[in-house]
């Protein structure tokens, strides 16, 4: 298939990602002349109790559970008690929290997170007092940085950098695979390494699957997985690096190029690529072989292997089968069935889930040290024990083997696009997923209905999510 393109790392479990890189902070200094909330006065609020906000993985895998019995142990004799928030972990603070339901420290990831600031839900931080402040890369603190009235804050303490991974079996690979699609002959299957090999694998595998099997799946509900693909071709969400809500581009460039490879892979699949059904059953599916690949967050690894444990796999055969590796290359043609011209980096849409600090808490000074103590080294080393997340401190990263080399050059790649840290963002998700779902359920469409056969088709979809956007964020409000 005249692949003549070096390849990308092999099977490193680690994400194709983001902004973890050591250094000096740099221009983000400037940020810390906010100085955080006068709220803030290191005096901890005695017997006071922290509602604490986490995501549904960090809950079921344990972590909290681990991350308040230590902290609580360890503030007792001020009689400072954190619990669960037992909130959806998706809460609104804006509407929640003035009427005091929302929580008092809130992890979630960066374009939720940033949301707040304006209206001011949430607190500016004394990012300098962390002893994380130097260990995180100034990208990282830049997606949790905003300027109101004038100057700059840090609203949020990143924790761990997100963004998608492919996932698949090394088992359920082809016999011939060394033989038949490695044409590179770098011992990395061509299946992992090309979107085009892993289309062409995916319908040899739903073909003789009978609807039982499939090679890639992935459901197209959730844009965070699939906005990359127009990335990669010249779109672009905000202008100005993810700052300018008044330039919107996702029609941008050869985005068209992009909506093509989602109802090219939607084709393999079956429709429950269009709804929940995969993203909630790709655990089990995985782990029973009925799914060969899929693409999801690193931070999930863990529910993996539970699944193959219940399945009866050993420790070691999981360690060696379950496999995270790079997002495949895309072709520059565009096409899953043209690959003449040579291949593209897949730039994914990536992010930095941290924590931050409500307004409306009773205990601010409490809530700090919380934060302090789970951004710890020890906290974000057992996090990632736990739960696999790839730290946004560098000293746990290096720690792990290797790490920051490898995000570094993924960072210098550009083959990575931070969510972005602007309240408008919400405005993003639903014009985008109503397309993507419908250019995926193109593929199950009798002939006649066909909505998305050309480019130009595509295009002009494209140009109308865009519109969509902009009049939700000025027209509409």
């Amino acid at each position: 298939m005249g692949k003549n393109i070096s390849a990308v790392m092999a099977h490193v479990a680690v994400i194709l990602a983001v902004l973890l890189v050591i250094g000096i902070l740099g221009s983000i200094a400037s940020a810390q002349a906010g100085g955080g909330s006068e709220k803030f006065t290191g005096e901890i609020e005695r017997g006071a109790t922290i509602r604490v906000l986490e995501n549904d993985t960090a809950i079921k895998q344990g972590y909290l559970s681990e991350l308040i019995t230590a902290f609580n142990k360890k503030y007792e004799e001020y009689g400072v008690k954190a619990i669960d928030a037992n909130m959806d972990q998706y809460t609104d603070l804006e509407n929640d929290g003035p009427y005091g339901y929302g929580p008092d420290v809130l992890y979630q990831a960066n374009d939720r997170i940033m949301r707040y600031p304006e209206h001011k839900h949430i607190l500016p931080l004394p990012a300098e007092e962390f002893d994380c402040y130097d260990k995180v890369s100034e990208k990282g603190w830049q997606a949790y940085t905003q300027k109101v009235g004038g100057d700059e804050y840090i609203f949020g303490v990143p924790v761990n950098v997100q963004g998608p991974l492919l996932y698949y079996r090394k088992d359920l690979l082809p016999e011939n695979w060394q033989t038949e699609w490695d044409d590179d002959k770098n011992g990395i299957p061509d299946i992992v390494e090309y979107w085009t090999d892993m289309y062409r694998y995916s319908k040899q595998v739903k073909l003789s699957g009978n609807g039982k099997k499939f090679g890639y799946m992935r459901s197209f509900l959730e844009p965070y997985f699939s906005v990359g693909y127009l990335y990669s071709y010249g779109g672009y969400s905000f202008g100005d690096g993810n700052t300018n809500p008044a330039d919107i581009g996702h029609s941008a460039g050869n985005a068209e190029y992009g909506g093509r490879v989602i109802r090219q892979l939607a084709s393999v699949m079956d429709e429950r690529c269009i709804d929940d059904s995969v993203t909630t059953g790709a655990y089990s599916a995985l782990a029973s072989g009925e799914f060969f690949a899929t693409i999801t967050t690193p931070d999930v690894y863990t529910m993996f292997v539970d699944e193959m444990k219940a399945k009866g796999y050993s420790d070691e055969f999981i360690a060696e089968n379950l496999v995270t590796t790079y997002i495949p290359k895309l072709p520059v043609s565009g096409d899953l069935e043209d690959e003449s011209q040579g291949f593209i980096e897949c730039n994914m849409m990536g992010g930095v889930q941290g924590y931050a600090i409500s307004s409306y808490t009773t205990c601010p000074n409490a809530s700090l040290a919380f934060v302090k103590f789970a951004t710890s080294y020890d906290m974000i080393k057992r996090r990632n024990e736990l739960l696999g997340i790839v730290p946004a401190r560098s000293d746990v990263a290096d720690n792990l083997g290797g790490l920051s080399e490898i995000i570094n050059n993924n960072l210098e790649r550009g083959n990575i696009t931070v969510m972005p840290s602007i309240k408008e963002s919400a405005q993003l998700w639903t014009p985008l997923q109503t397309l993507f779902q419908d250019l995926a359920k193109d593929a199950f469409r009798k002939s006649a209905e066909v909505k998305y056969e050309t480019l130009e088709s595509i295009k002009e979809a494209l140009k109308k999510v865009d519109k969509q956007i902009y009049d939700g964020i000025f027209t509409l409000q």
